[in-house]
């Protein structure tokens, strides 16, 4: 395996509650109160091309809002669907300088990757005034096409970490480790806090897929299991193989991400005169052509 490269899910599109604008020519993130599923592609004038799922779960949903998406877990291991740390972004190019969990982090330094305490964005001077914030990516899987593609939903927000991390954790305990195999759905939810000015904010929560009771689903994920056991499928032998993907470079990123890791963390203000994701990206790969010169 090649080293220095974190093997991830395989990514079939993306989930997202947003979409991002451009004004002026410079691109805005902009909530909004439905999911979107979208291909890889993106295009210059119309953004980011909607994956033909989107259409078809659409069909069925309320004033046509897609607020609920049926899927599945790609491992048991709640940890391995959902990866979420501290991490503060260079606001130029776009990679992680700094990632912990509230008690370590691994920092890029002049001198290297140090390992150092961390106290979390709230305490940390390095991270301070908003530049380390919470950042989750969940993977599920969305159909039946394709058995290890997976959906990648990114998110910065600490109330869709924490549903979903304490979701996650506690399927993967009612289940006795079956999480991979239950039926799920994710579920758009909204709510109004003094922060908010009692405007409604939204996250995403996972749920039993409707129509089924705990014991129901946990009864279906047994049937399951037994089944793709008895045809051969090695799901702890997935979940290994994850883990040391994941395992297998210092920070989980790759170039496609940068540009909307730019458009989700910063605002037009703290892009530092940076009008375009074109112009990030280009001062992007000069950065990492720099790196792989460096490294041989």
């Amino acid at each position: 395996m090649i080293k220095g490269l974190a093997i991830t899910p395989p990514v079939l599109g993306r989930i997202s509650i947003g979409r991002v604008v451009e004004k002026n020519g410079i691109r805005l993130p902009q909530k909004d109160d439905q999911f979107t599923i979208t291909s890889q592609i993106q295009e210059k004038d119309s953004g980011w091309v909607l994956h033909p799922l989107d259409e078809e779960l659409r069909k069925d949903a309320p004033n046509g809002k897609l607020r609920t998406i049926p899927v599945r877990m790609l491992f048991n291991d709640a940890d391995l669907n959902l990866r979420a740390e501290y991490t503060m972004f260079d606001r130029k190019s776009g990679r992680p300088m700094c990632v912990g969990n509230g008690e370590t982090c691994k920092r890029l330094t002049q001198s290297g990757v140090q390992s150092l305490p961390c106290p979390g964005p709230t305490l940390c001077e390095f991270g301070k005034g908003g530049l380390c914030k919470p950042y989750g990516r969940l993977n599920v899987k969305v159909g039946d096409d394709d058995d290890l593609g997976t959906f990648i939903f990114r998110t910065t927000g600490y109330n869709s970490i924490r549903t979903l991390a304490a979701r996650l954790s506690y399927y993967q305990a009612v289940s006795g480790g079956l999480l991979a195999y239950m039926p799920l759905e994710l579920k758009l939810r909204g709510k109004s806090t003094t922060q908010s000015h009692r405007t409604p904010i939204y996250y995403v929560d996972l749920v039993i897929k409707e129509g089924l009771s705990l014991l129901e689903a946990v009864a279906e994920a047994r049937e399951r299991f037994r089944q793709f056991k008895e045809e051969g499928v090695d799901q702890a032998a997935l979940d290994g193989a994850a883990s040391r993907g994941f395992g297998n470079a210092l920070f989980e990123y790759d170039e496609d991400e940068m540009d909307q890791v730019i458009d989700e963390f910063y605002s037009s203000g703290a892009n530092e005169g940076l009008r375009s994701s074109s112009e990030i990206m280009s001062k992007l790969r000069e950065d990492l052509d720099a790196r792989r010169l460096a490294s041989g």
